[in-house]
């Protein structure tokens, strides 16, 4: 495999980031997009196709969505974007390394260690950390996380698609949460309690953060953005790796998640939403 960056990529997943960089992706060539059942190809084709469409350089036409992991089997990277769980993770990369065997490896991950997922799948010298943020067509920051088992090349190859895709990716350390999620997570977390201690409405305290620190958008805001039963299993990855209260989901998102409340997917989190 040559050094230069990826030509042939492929994403494992059906949910909101593997359709966006898989549409991303689509403004330098083909991709494959596999999604795990025909209801979920239908679902992923129409909105990767449809995020497309609204890039400059994207191209519906070169999305190609398939359920056969064999399918993926010329790329020469494969993205794991799917549920943030460990043992899932495991399990497809292992699927997927070997469907692909000489292709590179990457994770969305947010707030797993990338060496262990390697491990776990056999993976472990062809597989990089690639938190893409959501949503991938607008944010322009990837964090790299490359694991010392890392075989030569990828980390060149990693930094050169990024850059192609027009995005800037920063290496950053193989811990839970790595640089971003490691310093919002506590804020996030924060507002949620000064919400249960104060009793202010959401959007008062979004609005002072939007208007009094320019945030684009208010804590409470991204948290239904992210999604609360993602929020809280980042919460609890960082929890268990640090050991420190501020990393410890909040009460009340707990309770929202076990009622399915979990944000704008849903249709009601801290604000409710009809589309």
């Amino acid at each position: 495999m040559s050094g230069e960056r990826y030509e042939r990529p492929g994403v494992a997943g059906s949910g909101t980031i593997a359709c966006g960089l898989a549409a991303c992706a689509s403004a330098l060539g083909d991709v494959r997009l596999l999604a795990r059942s025909d209801a979920s190809a239908w679902r992923a084709e129409e909105a990767a196709q449809s995020a497309a469409t609204k890039l400059d350089d994207g191209d519906p036409r070169r999305i190609r969505v398939t359920t056969k992991p064999e399918d993926l089997e010329d790329c020469d990277l494969i993205v794991e974007a799917i549920i943030e769980e460990p043992d899932a993770k495991a399990e497809t990369l292992a699927q997927l390394g070997g469907a692909a065997p000489e292709s590179d490896l990457a994770s969305t991950t947010s707030s797993l260690s990338v060496a262990e997922l390697g491990e776990r799948s056999g993976q472990a010298d062809r597989l990089f950390g690639l938190h893409v943020f959501n949503p991938p067509d607008r944010m322009e920051l990837v964090e790299l996380c490359f694991p010392t088992a890392l075989r030569n090349g990828v980390a060149d190859r990693a930094r050169a698609w990024c850059d192609a895709l027009g995005k800037t990716g920063v290496e950053v350390p193989d811990q839970p949460g790595f640089v971003v999620n490691r310093l919002l997570f506590p804020f996030l977390f924060d507002a949620v309690r000064l919400m249960e201690r104060t009793g202010l409405h959401a959007a008062d305290i979004d609005a002072c953060m939007r208007l009094g620190a320019s945030h684009p958008m208010g804590p409470l805001k991204l948290l239904d953005f992210v999604g609360l039963d993602v929020a809280k299993a980042i919460g609890e990855s960082l929890y268990a790796d640090a050991a420190e209260e501020r990393y410890e989901p909040p009460g009340l998102i707990v309770e929202m998640v076990g009622e399915g409340k979990l944000g704008r997917k849903s249709g009601e989190g801290f604000y409710t939403y009809d589309d």
